[in-house]
Parts: C-alpha cells; sequence; structure tokens
C-alpha cells in the first residue's frame, strides 16, 4: 500500500462544490481579486478564531514575521532572539526585516529553551520570536516574563500551529502572531498566504498599510510599505476550510496518541506538553538510525520528511552571523534523529497501522 508523506486531494474533493462556489463567486459574480469583502470576512472570522479583535492577511508566513517586525519600529541595528531549530523563513524574515538573528537552542520537546533565552540577551535586543514548531506551543508563561522583564517584544510564529492551545487559550497568547497558509498548513490555502493576529489597534493601522505600500487610502502613501496581500481567492477558499479547522485538528490528535501508544517503546515519540495542547502538525519521532529507517519505508513506499535536516546555524546563508558546530548540541542532535511521519485529518488507520508495523519489523531487524 503506497502511502504518502501529504495527500491534500481528499480534503479538497471532499470540499469540492464549496471551493468551486467560491471561486465562482470571487472570478464571475464579484470580479475583484484584491483587498474585497472576502478577505474582510476571513479576516473577522479568524480573529474571532483566535480570540484576538483583529487579523491582517498578508501575502505569506515570512511577510507575516517581517511586517509584525516593521510594524513594532524593528529593524537595523536590531537584534531578535529565535530558536535555532526551526524553519528556513523564520530567519529569513528576521534578517529581511534588517535585524540580526540571535539563536538560541531548544529544549527537548525541539522548542525554543526559555533558560537559554536570558543568556542571550543584549542592549540590541528587542524582540524574542517563540516558534510553536511542528503544531506544538512553546512555554510562553516563561518567555513572557523574560520578555517583560527585559521590555523586549514577543512575536509567536504561529506557522504550523493553527489552533494549537497553551493553558486553554489559543496560540497567539501574547500581542502579536504570524501565520501562513501554505498548502500544507493544518489550515492551508490553494498556494502561498499569510496573516498576522494582533489586540492593538495602532499596531493593526501600521499593518494594513504597510502590507498594500504604506497606502492609507488609494494613491495615498504615508510611509514607504510593501505589496503582500492575501488574496481574494485565497482568502474565500480558507473561510470554507476554517469551519472545518477544530474537527481536523481533533482527527490529528486522535491519530497521532494512536502513533505514540504503538511507538512507544519502540523510537522516541513525541513528548506530552503539560501546558498546551499541541494540533500535530508534524508527528516527529527520533531514532538513532534514522536515515536506514527511511530507506527501509521509502522501500515500502511510505513517505518520510525531515523538519529540518541542517540546524540554522550551520546553514551556509547564515555562517556569516558567526556560530560554528558544537554550538547548539539539541538542535544538531536532533537533525541527526528526527524524521517525521504521515499524518493529516484523512489519513486511514489502516495505514498509520501500516506505518506502526513497518517501523516494528525494522526495529526487529536490529
Amino acid at each position: 500500500m503506497k502511502i504518502p508523506f501529504f495527500d491534500a486531494k481528499t480534503q479538497h474533493l471532499l470540499l469540492k462544490d464549496e471551493i468551486l462556489e467560491s471561486v465562482n463567486r470571487v472570478v464571475y459574480d464579484n470580479s475583484n481579486f484584491i483587498l474585497g469583502k472576502e478577505l474582510e470576512n476571513f479576516e473577522e472570522k479568524f480573529a474571532k478564531y483566535c480570540n484576538k479583535p483583529y487579523c491582517i492577511g498578508v501575502g505569506n508566513g515570512t511577510d507575516a514575521i517581517k511586517l509584525a517586525l516593521y510594524s513594532l519600529n524593528i529593524g537595523e541595528g536590531d537584534e531578535v532572539i529565535a530558536p535555532d531549530n526551526t524553519a528556513i523563513p523564520t530567519i529569513t524574515a528576521i534578517i529581511e526585516s534588517g535585524a540580526k538573528p540571535v539563536l538560541v537552542d531548544v529544549g527537548e520537546d525541539y522548542l525554543i529553551n526559555p533558560e537559554k533565552i536570558e543568556h542571550a540577551i543584549t542592549k540590541r535586543t528587542k524582540a524574542i520570536i517563540p516558534v510553536h514548531l511542528y503544531g506544538n506551543p512553546c512555554d510562553m508563561n516563561k518567555i513572557s516574563k523574560i520578555a517583560k522583564e527585559h521590555n523586549i517584544q514577543t512575536i509567536e510564529d504561529c506557522c504550523q500551529a493553527h489552533g494549537a492551545t497553551y493553558n486553554d487559550k489559543k496560540v497567539p497568547i501574547g500581542e502579536i502572531g504570524c501565520f501562513s497558509f501554505y498548502p500544507t498548513k493544518n489550515l492551508g490555502a490553494l498556494g502561498d498566504g499569510g496573516a498576522i493576529v494582533v489586540n492593538d489597534s495602532k499596531l493593526e493601522n501600521k499593518l494594513r498599510m504597510a502590507r498594500n505600500y504604506g497606502q492609507s487610502s488609494k494613491y495615498n502613501a504615508e510611509f514607504s510599505g510593501f505589496n503582500t496581500r492575501l488574496d481574494e481567492i485565497q482568502a474565500a477558499i480558507l473561510k470554507i476550510k476554517l469551519n472545518h479547522l477544530d474537527d481536523w485538528n481533533k482527527l490529528r490528535k486522535e491519530k497521532a496518541e494512536f502513533y505514540s501508544k504503538e511507538l512507544g517503546g519502540i523510537v522516541n515519540t513525541p513528548k506530552k506538553n503539560i501546558n498546551g495542547d499541541s494540533v500535530y502538525h508534524l508527528y516527529v519521532i527520533r531514532t538513532e538510525k534514522r536515515n536506514e529507517l527511511m530507506d527501509y519505508l521509502k522501500e515500502k513506499e511510505i513517505g518520510t520528511l525531515i523538519h529540518y535536516p541542517i540546524p540554522i546555524h550551520m546553514q551556509k546563508a547564515f555562517s556569516y552571523l558567526g556560530y560554528k558546530k558544537g554550538d547548539f548540541p539539541n538542535s544538531e542532535k536532533f537533525a541527526e534523529e528526527i524524521v517525521s511521519l504521515p499524518i493529516y485529518p484523512e489519513i486511514e488507520y489502516s495505514k498509520i497501522k501500516e506505518v506502526v508495523e513497518e517501523i516494528k519489523k525494522f526495529k526487529r531487524r536490529g
């Protein structure tokens, strides 16, 4: 049985009629493709979902983080703390803002280690970007306490954590959070897309102008901004999908629990977050024979991926930051051992059982 790592087709077939109706509405009825009613409706709906008063749709998750930094006047000469174990776009967004990324190691949960943050703070530090990686929320109580004590901002990277909760509150927990709607996300568009959710009305106003050339009205630029807008078709489709997100997340959790129950003691399974509730954007295990296991599963036509194979501090693009091998031991160790297994709402238990059985067979081979 062929088991792909990700399958968007099944979900879209289930929503086919609604998706086609929404596209037809935008294309043939409204013929308004940028900054229209579909986006306004989605922004209102997603803000409410996140328990925030404001949502600003943008072109992608990277731009969401970049604009968040911009809106807080963070740029040239400033430093922003971020985890070493994260996706490249988190760091790219900091660099695009003009600020310098300052990396810290992660804990056994793969998330930024609050104990390491304080040691990385300097007089130039203006923000911390906790990344709710794999759908698992960071320890925001500790991170927020550190940020408040040092008078620095927190910008939550929620790009893999749509609907995740920390102490029963949906992320972002703080004042500002950034989302990606890349097609593989728990809430995915049919192309690139992103959003920023905020509490503050002044930030909201600045962000709305910043995403649209800095214009307060057409042809009236208050400052030099950017061109990064969530389009009407993507907003219309995301609005449909948002109706199903909690149910999809519930299925992800149930299937992750099944994996953990069956694979406990066989491989290193995800640690339970005592303060948070993961939405399992990814189901990540660890094994010292990672590459051999992936090769074996590939032979059985089971898709796997590594998130992420090269820590940020060892990426050629970021070598100028001055880090070296050994600086972040957990990130380096995990990069050699982690592997993501297939998980999405529509995956059948029969397929999950086959993945589990093949991993057990591999383990028995020694």
